[in-house]
Order: C-alpha cells, then sequence, then structure tokens
C-alpha cells in the first residue's frame, strides 16, 4: 500500500470542488492506494515541463497530479481539469 501525502495545493483545489467530485475524488485515492489499480487509473507520466510527475483519472474530466517521494510514497500535487498540464 501506497502512503499519501497532500500539498496545500491539492488541498485547495479539493475543498473547492463540488461535494460529488470530491467524494469521487477520495474513493479514486483509496484505489491508487493499491498499485494494482494503477493501470485502471491510468496513471502515467507526464511529460514537458512535468516531467517528473504523475497523473491519474478521477474521472473523464478530472486528473490528479502527483509525484513518488519514495517507491511506497506519492505527494498529490493538484486536482483539476486538463488545464493542471499547463
Amino acid at each position: 500500500m501506497l502512503e499519501i501525502g497532500y500539498k496545500s495545493s491539492f488541498i485547495c483545489s479539493y475543498n473547492e470542488a463540488e461535494t460529488s467530485l470530491q467524494e469521487e475524488i477520495r474513493e479514486k485515492i483509496n484505489l491508487f492506494k493499491d498499485k494494482s489499480n494503477h493501470q485502471s487509473l491510468k496513471v502515467h507520466k507526464l511529460r514537458g515541463p512535468l516531467k517528473d510527475r504523475y497523473s491519474f483519472s478521477v474521472n473523464y474530466k478530472t486528473r490528479i497530479v502527483f509525484r513518488f517521494t519514495s517507491k511506497n510514497e506519492a505527494v498529490l500535487l493538484d486536482v483539476g481539469d486538463h488545464d493542471l498540464y499547463k
């Protein structure tokens, strides 16, 4: 199981989301903690300016950007739509 940390930028974006989206985000984070779910969450490494970060899907529109701090730890950096990549 992955240990998850949260940056303040993630917490701010999460708090601004609608309640129904917050529930979906929590569900996906719980799935993310188990590495066997990473393929279904479409975990992938980002490129360009975000090349040291990864992303996974909450739903069709919403993504969570994160980075691994070790083999068993990840820090969630932000949550939102594809504008996160800009």
